[in-house]
């Protein structure tokens, strides 16, 4: 079976694995190259601790599994030109100034109901875990699955295991589709047709539009974000730390900026300083606000960084879907496609289970879970208005 994977991201690169290794004949088609867009532009989470019971968060707990195997595998038995995905279990830390430490902790109680691992840390153990916390810190929170990989190695490395077992990778823009009585046939691309038997939409925010190329519906749209990232230092920040408004900001539909804080470091010495999260379409003006914002709320959970030189910042557009949920499966119309997409901030810590409910979708593989709460053919994203 030849399938076309439009998108070589962090989510194509997990389709295209998991096709392969199923067996199939994969083609990935990518207008610019691996990890080019929202995959290079994020901090690698791999996070259960900021999913609300529900379906994301079981989805989340698989995936944190499956990462756990794949990094393994991929980075024990690297083949030519395929990098290290830097795989950390460094773990999370949440915590709560005055007045929200209540919210955390019922919070992290109904995530345990549900397996998350949520350990509540004293006065003592939280400056253990963090000696550089700003004293104001009220209530932490020790989540000990969580992880990190820096996502463009880690994409990076999922497509070279899918080429050296057969995938093929070309830099070609999709231009067009071919559907005859709506089923595909195949693409029209900047480097002519190709004909499948099934493509796989992977193209993270502009979906919907890679969508609208077939005749389909799917509503998915751009939501900006923007990081910080500091000169490299010796390591003071000893996991992925964020304050509990994180947990918001990623359940919000608001289009208004919100901001939250979240610091980590990497293992090259620098210091990753997020978030923020805004629907501005594709725009990439007014980044002031979000990013001093940003630096500010940073500020406060680590009062060291103030004096901290800034290397530089990024931004980037994540795929938001209006009901917070991924799409992973068969269209609602056109037989033969099939999405991947809407993940927004998710995408890189639930990138090796949406591979799997791919190679479900499409050859009829094993799932990792019930696909029905993912399927594109949810009322909420047919026909919604952007």
């Amino acid at each position: 079976m030849r399938i076309i994977v439009i998108g070589a991201g962090v989510i194509g690169a997990a389709c295209a694995l998991a096709l392969t290794e199923a067996g199939a004949e994969v083609i990935v088609l990518e207008r610019t190259g691996v990890a080019a867009e929202t995959s290079s532009r994020c901090e690698g989470n791999i996070l259960v601790s900021d999913k609300q019971p529900g379906a994301e968060a079981l989805m989340a707990i698989e995936a944190n599994r499956a990462w756990r195997a794949l990094a393994e595998r991929l980075d024990g038995d690297r083949v030519p030109g395929q990098p290290t995905t830097e795989y950390e279990a460094k773990g999370g830390v949440v915590v709560a100034f005055d007045g929200g430490a209540d919210a955390l902790r019922g919070f992290a109680d109904t995530q345990r109901e549900i397996g998350i691992r949520a350990d509540v840390l004293d006065e003592q153990a939280l400056r253990d875990a963090e000696p550089h916390l700003s004293p104001e810190v009220a209530l932490g929170v020790h989540y000990p699955d969580d992880a990190q990989v820096q996502p463009s190695l880690a994409t990076q490395a999922m497509l070279a295991r899918a080429r050296h077992l057969g995938a093929q990778l070309r830099i070609a823009e999709v231009t067009g589709a071919v559907v005859e009585s709506e089923r595909v046939r195949g693409v029209l691309t900047t480097e002519g047709r190709i004909d499948a038997d099934a493509v796989v939409n992977c193209a993270g925010p502009w979906a919907g539009e890679a969508a609208a190329l077939f005749g389909a519906e799917l509503d998915i749209r751009p939501r900006r974000g923007t990081i910080l990232v500091t000169a490299a230092m010796p390591q003071r920040v000893f996991h992925k730390v964020y304050d509990a408004d994180y947990v918001g900001a990623v359940g919000s539909g608001d289009a208004a900026l919100q901001t939250s804080t979240v610091v980590e470091s990497t293992p090259s010495g620098t210091v990753l300083i997020g978030s923020s999260r805004e629907r501005v379409g594709f725009s990439g003006e007014g980044l002031l606000a979000p990013l001093s914002e940003v630096a500010a709320k940073a500020v406060r959970l680590f009062p060291f960084l103030r004096d901290t030189m800034l290397l530089r910042s990024y931004y980037g557009f994540r795929p938001y879907a209006p009901d917070h949920l991924p799409a992973i499966g068969a269209d609602a119309r056109i037989a033969g496609l099939f999405h991947a997409a809407g993940h927004e901030g998710a995408g890189i810590g639930l990138a090796p289970t949406t591979g799997a409910l791919i190679a479900h979708a499409v050859l009829g593989t094993s799932a990792p879970l019930d696909p029905t709460p993912f399927l594109p053919t949810r009322l909420t994203l047919q026909g919604a208005s952007a």
